[in-house]
């Protein structure tokens, strides 16, 4: 039996929902889009937004055109305008990032992505220094300095990968970096601009670039960097298979780049991990399973003890990295397919948000927080073996003596919510229908149907002002639990025996 205190021992961070990814911004524009993320920000509440492609072509802000034998440039901002108001309506803001480069201002021709975004350095610095004062000049003409001063901005994605940027040249980086920050505070002196987004293999790279900042004197006001835990992909058509590094990998590459910048001019600087997932594939029917929320329970729960802000990546599988999904379930990175559905670790986001503020315990298997008003809230997850094994326990079971506000004695109401192998899993229940690529309505119905949690509600006693509360888990279970002092309404000729049927409480 675990005795939970009743005092807590801090605050619950919440930066776990301080920013979300997505694909590239262009796909905003979609109704499901839009759908999708307003059931996101119904059930969960993000507060930031990340995604690529914000100066790649599809949102058309570069136009160049020809006028009287002279080479000018247009900046339009007619798509930009319809995907912020979107998600500003929704109640979420953009976490800018600068990139990709726009077709008819890039040095070479390489390309990233189904949708190509150009990922090389420009051919002219000064246009694309006009082309960044001229976007966030028309934010803060738009929106108001006051507002898009809370809008991060971060130059580039993942540079020291050849994927992102030709032969990862970091001193070509810099340069970038140099160049596009100083357009940043031109604009306004309070923006908030950082880097570099490194991935999780940039050895070396976070302490050069601090280095770099401070013998160029460049201006940083945050750092940011991804995570992720998965080994080599094992493709077979349309999906690969990888393994994955215990959970605590994760929490230690949050915390690699407060490690990284002890001493340098850059510690202390808010840290945003702009990207993290188990694996780095949006292919990998890992993402898809209960197996995956359980996995991830203990890096949501602690995060925030490394970093700011770590953005799961992403948020819907409306995501066309490696091409137009080819069926419902793909591995996708969403907490939401694209359809809709809930995923697993869909629910492990919505019952984080269902906390309280005062973290009252934390586990290897559990978190217990309590509300304003004396509520308790129990998150409590089944531990899962990494290399995805079936031989451990199918059972798990967690013993908790809990406080119950300030009455000695009396009864809680039980209200508990959970997710396994079977429960609150539309992907086992899309299975059992024979992984039918394009469902139709009926079985798109029978399947949002099955991603609800199951749900179940009881009575506990309070005794001394605790209540003792026993959980046994299922396999790759995670499950809330919310308990709520009973103010007993019953009237006193209430006989529970004489109702046909039942027997007494």
């Amino acid at each position: 039996m675990i005795r939970v205190p009743g005092a807590p021992d801090g605050r619950l961070s919440d930066a776990w929902r301080a920013c979300v990814g997505t694909g590239r911004l262009d796909l905003a524009l979609r109704r499901d889009y839009q759908d999708s993320l307003a059931l996101l920000q119904r059930d969960i509440g993000f507060r930031y937004l990340r995604g690529h492609g914000l100066l790649s072509d599809g949102l058309g802000i570069h136009r160049p055109y020809t006028w009287q034998g002279a080479r000018r440039t247009h900046h339009s901002f007619t798509y930009l305008d319809q995907v912020l108001d979107a998600c500003l309506g929704l109640g979420i803001r953009p976490f800018l990032e600068l990139g990709f480069m726009p077709g008819a201002l890039a040095s070479g021709e390489q390309t990233v992505f189904w949708w190509r975004g150009n990922v090389t350095p420009p051919a002219d610095e000064k246009e694309w220094t006009d082309l960044v004062r001229a976007t966030l000049a028309h934010l803060v003409d738009r929106y108001g300095a006051d507002e898009v001063r809370t809008w991060p901005v971060e130059v580039w994605n993942e540079p020291d990968l050849p994927d992102f940027w030709p032969n990862a040249d970091e001193q070509a980086y810099h340069r970038l970096y140099e160049a596009t920050a100083h357009a940043v505070k031109e604009v306004d002196a309070g923006l908030k601009v950082g880097g570099p987004a490194l991935s999780p293999g940039a050895d070396g790279w976070m302490e050069r670039f601090a280095e770099f900042a401070e013998h160029r004197d460049v201006p940083v006001d945050f750092v940011s960097r991804h995570a992720y835990s998965s080994g080599p992909a094992q493709h077979v058509p349309f999906g690969v298979h990888q393994t994955l590094a215990p959970a605590r990998d994760l929490l230690d590459q949050f915390a690699e780049p407060r490690r990284s910048l002890e001493g340098t001019r850059l510690e202390g600087l808010p840290v945003h991990i702009t990207e993290f997932n188990s694996s780095y594939r949006p292919d990998n029917p890992v993402h898809d399973t209960a197996f995956h929320a359980a996995y991830l329970a203990p890096v949501v729960t602690a995060g925030g003890d490394h970093a700011d802000s770590f953005s799961y990546w992403t948020f819907s599988d409306v995501f066309e990295e490696t091409g137009v999904p080819t069926a419902l379930f793909h591995g996708g990175f969403g907490l939401l397919t694209h359809r809709g559905l809930r995923k697993p670790t869909y629910h492990l986001y919505a019952f984080m948000s269902r906390m309280g503020q005062e973290r009252l315990a934390r586990g290897d298997d559990h978190l217990v927080t309590r509300h304003a008003d004396g509520r308790v809230t129990v998150l409590a997850w089944a531990p899962v073996d990494p290399a995805g094994g079936t031989s451990g326990p199918d059972r798990h079971t967690l013993r908790l003596s809990l406080p119950a506000g300030t009455a000695p004695h009396g009864t809680v109401f039980v209200r508990r919510s959970s997710v396994d192998e079977e429960r609150g899993n539309a992907y086992a229940a899309w299975r059992h229908m024979g992984s039918p690529r394009s469902p139709r309505s009926g079985q798109l119905d029978v399947l949002h149907e099955a991603s609800e949690p199951a749900r179940a509600h009881h009575r506990l006693p309070v005794e001394g002002g605790r209540v003792g509360l026993d959980l046994t888990l299922a396999r790759h279970e995670i499950t809330l639990v919310e308990l709520t002092p009973v103010d007993d309404e019953t009237p006193p000729w209430w006989d529970e025996r004489r109702l046909l049927g039942r027997e007494a409480p």
